[in-house]
């Protein structure tokens, strides 16, 4: 669901009735904030951009104007109004394709999130270009995994989501003495579950961002899906992935987007300076940084098993 592979695991006694609530509610999350389902919730605010503004349910109201402050903080490479220029390249399905600059740039003057209206009293949305489309790619999934878990902690001792590679976690692992959960950071240069090295998490969220995610091949030249919101074209950046370890995933999901785009030490600095999110960075030379909080927890590939 959700476009991806979600895996979850509960250790309660009503295992098989929780596990089926979980699915209907990741059911019910998906028609909310499916920027590529017809008949979602968020595809009707956008049906009625220019229009009229449209109330939403809490859930999309809460996310969007998340969004939108998260989108106007410095430093952020997060912008959720991009659907337009998202729509034009499309990387990552069928129709993917390079735009020309002239699309991009039209495309760029729909994105502007100083645009988007709330109304807090009455939970409206209101997108005033009728080319403007909401993408929450960037805080969908964290909210939705906070969501699970916090529906599983008092039914369960210990579980855990990884929804597409979003991972949180509650409770001790029953698989390591340590109780930790060991998650692998990807080698961003093989093929998937190749790692070169692991995070020990406890209660914790690691969501990484990574320019090998999804390609398009155009010529000779290869774009990932990380979009720089100034320019409409991919991010220019040596970095290959970046990790963010979180109490919650909706804010490792955030900063994993906000953050992609700074220079490593730029990225460090903010990490260091904040006291809730740490970061593991991975560089085209293949160097991994790490934050200053973060080091204690991790586990070199010799040890990872």
């Amino acid at each position: 669901m959700i476009g991806t592979k979600i895996d979850l695991m509960v250790d309660s006694p009503s295992s098989s009735t929780l596990l089926k609530q979980l699915t209907h509610d990741l059911k019910v999350y998906e028609t909310r904030f499916n920027a590529n389902d017809p008949q979602s919730e968020l595809m009707a605010l956008h049906h009625c951009a220019g229009v009229t503004p449209i109330t939403v349910h809490d859930d999309l109201y809460k996310l969007i104007a998340l969004g939108k402050k998260h989108s106007l903080i410095t430093p952020s490479y997060l912008n959720i109004a991009l659907g337009p220029l998202v729509k034009q390249w499309h990387i990552g399905f069928d129709d993917a394709k390079k735009p020309s600059d002239d699309l991009i740039m039209e495309a760029l003057a729909s994105t502007d999130p100083n645009l988007i209206e709330l109304n807090d009293e009455k939970k409206t949305v209101y997108l005033p270009k009728k080319e403007m489309e909401i993408d929450l790619g960037a805080l969908a999934k964290g909210y939705i995994a906070d969501r699970i878990i916090s529906t599983c902690e008092n039914q369960a001792t210990t579980g855990f989501i990884n929804l597409g590679g979003n991972f949180l976690s509650f409770g001790p692992s029953p698989k390591r003495a340590s109780g930790y959960y060991r998650i692998g950071i990807q080698d961003p240069e093989k093929p998937r579950g190749n790692y070169m090295l692991a995070v020990d998490t406890l209660n914790q969220s690691v969501v990484t961002s990574g320019v090998y995610e999804r390609q398009l091949k155009h010529g000779n030249q290869s774009y990932h899906h990380i979009f720089d919101p100034k320019t409409g074209y991919p991010i220019e950046t040596d970095i290959l992935s970046l990790t963010i370890i979180s109490d919650t995933s909706l804010e490792a999901e955030i900063f994993s987007t906000r953050l992609f785009g700074l220079s490593v030490e730029n990225i460090l600095s903010f990490v260091n300076d904040s006291n809730n999110i740490d970061a593991i960075i991975i560089t085209k030379d293949r160097h991994i940084h790490l934050s200053e909080t973060i080091k204690h927890q991790i586990v070199p590939l010799s040890h990872a098993i």
